[in-house]
């Protein structure tokens, strides 16, 4: 009896723990500011999946002429992908569409990219498409910028 009491203490303490290390890291992910919810499909295929599959929730943050996405359900500090401003270039935008709908928050809005060469699909709200765009005509003079 005891040594199961001691189980559940340890795993309650180890769930707390790892609960507490997720919001930890989301907070030093956004100390220094431009963050927004966007999720990401990496190298996608010619014709849109709206399958859902492939979709990875995360946070993006702007970094002078890079955006850093992290993934949401990870314990790592580093960016999982590194996209830099004059290396992306905007395919077009679409709504979600059948089981899209069920795997991205509910405002979502998807714009088709190219970056380096690989096709990839960012999800986010209306706004933070407004600020993603309005970040990618601002880029320096003389730097080529595609913004659909």
């Amino acid at each position: 009896m005891v040594l199961a009491l001691t189980v559940c203490g340890v795993v309650v303490a180890l769930v707390v723990v790892g609960l507490f290390l997720f919001g930890l890291r989301r907070r030093l992910i956004q100390r220094s500011g431009g963050t927004f919810d966007c999720s990401l499909r990496w190298d996608v295929v010619e014709k849109p999946d709206t399958s859902g599959k492939g979709w990875s929730y995360g946070v993006a943050r702007y970094n002078g002429d890079r955006i850093e996405w992290y993934r949401v359900f990870s314990y790592a500090y580093r960016p999982r992908r590194v996209l830099e401003r004059s290396a992306i270039e905007v395919a077009g935008r679409r709504v979600p569409e059948g089981e899209e709908e069920l795997a991205l928050l509910s405002d979502a809005v998807i714009l088709a990219c190219t970056h380096r060469g690989t096709r990839l699909e960012l999800a986010m709200s209306d706004d933070a498409l407004t600020g993603f765009l309005a970040w990618l005509e601002a880029a320096p003079p003389g730097q080529r910028v595609n913004v659909a």
